[in-house]
């Protein structure tokens, strides 16, 4: 007699069946599901029309996953794509990061368009608070992760932290709206945004585990789909209900989707089984990843600080303005990213051989000189024609603000340059050395660009942030100088075990 199949076999036989059954351009079916029993009756019936490349890729994947859970979990699958591209890690980094920045400038225009500056500046708003939860979601992790080349914590610790982290950002979030109070419509606006930007945060861990195993690109693919999903459902709804604080929900839901559809199964199928986590190994990356968090999270409150300030000086539609002219200064940040991110793997490297150190000044001072390179060429086309076409983005007239644009470029070519030497620093190992530095300027932002906003309005916004930005930079780079002269000294001593 028989044994009967398990209920789960027969269902996974019909999944398949049904995959290759609608792949089937030969066959013709009627229009109740039976197969015809004529020729002539088939022959009536149209064809099935072919799937597209997109459809037949995301059948593929969906298959895949379904499969992958019923043969025993998603890390129990080998992996089908190669690692080691290193001409697909560039590209697809680049469009990943590169869709990811757009999504901010492109929604502001977007809601400026369709719902006015008022609420335009209030999701700007609620997106500067956001980012900062982001921050706090990520813990500054990412850097210290994908340059653990032996791999000492497991990557189910690096997910537990992360999770942990996560659930606090948003806490902190509805906090925050608490203490601001809120009404109705901004506390909806606001926790889309910060949904939207936590899961971001969420994100970065798997898609750093494949940065890990040297699949960058599949990381970049992860995040440029969740950010193009997330814009989708923000455009259309708003289009639909011109409330922004819809449309944040919508955004919120498709990166959620995203989440649970894309970055996470990607991240466990693509890469080797994980040890389980160790709570030793939990507490130790909140330990030696806190000035990490502190330094990276100090960094963006010290950018978003005279934003908050405007919150209580300005109307809401001045979080617009500065944020547009923001975004070409952003433009750099994101460009010098897409150049040395995807190296810090590679820099590592250079770092533990000794012999290839004055290799590693080289490629540190190259990176600044591309920085400058980039904020002069920024400030050239601003020049240009880069005013005209943000009046006409925005439908607002930038021709006043030309000045405080170029200002901000000029901070924009100092934030990269913050960002970069941090990141070195960080590949060091050094990174709680920098911390003085962030809680020196920290303080100085509390106090400077609030009183100019109080006596000049925006211009005073824009000034006291290029002021915050210069000083960091200063001690930052003083900090990474001492550094630099100990290690080369250690290096020299007789002594040094």
């Amino acid at each position: 007699m028989p044994v009967p199949s398990h209920p789960l076999d027969n269902l996974r036989v019909k999944i398949r069946d049904l995959h290759t059954r609608h792949g089937d351009g030969n066959r013709a079916y009627i229009a109740g599901g039976r197969p015809s029993s004529s020729r002539t009756e088939a022959a009536e019936q149209p064809s099935p029309r072919e799937p597209g490349p997109l459809a037949r890729l995301a059948n593929a994947w969906w298959t895949r996953l379904i499969e992958s859970i019923y043969d025993g979990g998603l890390s129990a699958q080998e992996a089908e794509y190669e690692s080691g591209e290193t001409r697909r890690d560039y590209v697809w980094n680049t469009i990943g990061i590169g869709v990811w920045g757009m999504v901010f400038p492109v929604l502001t225009v977007v809601a400026t368009q369709l719902a006015g500056t008022e609420q335009a500046g209030r999701f700007s708003m609620a997106f500067a608070a956001g980012t900062l939860l982001m921050f706090l979601s990520n813990y500054g992790v990412r850097t210290f992760q994908v340059s653990d080349i032996d791999e000492k914590n497991s990557f189910a610790s690096y997910q537990l932290n992360r999770w942990i982290t996560s659930i606090i950002a948003l806490v902190m979030g509805l906090l925050y709206c608490t203490i601001r109070d809120y009404g109705p419509g901004m506390l909806m606006l606001s926790m889309g945004v910060y949904v939207y930007k936590i899961v971001d945060g969420l994100a970065d861990v798997y898609e750093g585990r494949l940065q890990q195993a040297d699949k960058l690109y599949l990381a970049g693919i992860s995040q440029a789909l969740r950010s193009l999903a997330s814009m989708a459902a923000f455009c259309i709804l708003l289009f639909l209900t011109r409330s922004c604080a819809v449309a944040a929900a919508g955004m919120a839901i498709a990166a959620v989707a995203s989440l649970i559809l894309v970055s996470i199964p990607l991240a466990l199928l693509e890469t080797e089984g994980s040890r389980p986590w160790n709570m030793g190994e939990v507490g130790s990356l909140f330990r030696h990843c806190f000035p990490l968090f502190s330094a990276v999270f100090l960094f963006n409150l010290i950018e978003s600080l005279p934003k908050f300030a405007m919150e209580g000086m300005l109307s809401y539609d001045n979080q617009l303005y500065f944020n547009a002219l923001f975004f070409p200064a952003q433009g750099i940040l994101l460009a010098s990213g897409f150049m040395y991110k995807p190296q810090l793997l590679r820099l590592a490297n250079i770092w533990s051989n000794p012999r290839r150190r004055k290799r590693f000044d080289l490629i540190v001072l190259a990176m600044l000189g591309v920085i400058t390179l980039l904020t002069l060429g920024t400030l050239v086309f601003m020049g240009w024609i880069g005013i005209s076409v943000m009046s006409f983005m925005y439908g607002i007239d930038f021709e006043r603000y030309r000045v405080a644009a170029n200002l901000m470029i000029v901070a924009g070519g100092v934030s990269a340059s913050i960002d970069f030497l941090y990141a070195i620093i960080t590949v060091l190992r050094h990174q709680s050395s920098a911390t003085k530095p962030y809680l020196i300027t920290f303080a100085f932002a509390l106090v400077v660009p609030t009183a100019l906003i109080w006596i000049i309005g925006l211009d005073g916004a824009v000034i006291g942030y290029l002021a915050s930005m210069t000083l960091l930079l200063t001690l930052l780079g003083i900090k990474y100088y001492r550094i630099r002269q100990n290690l080369s000294q250690r290096n020299r001593s007789p002594f040094r075990s």
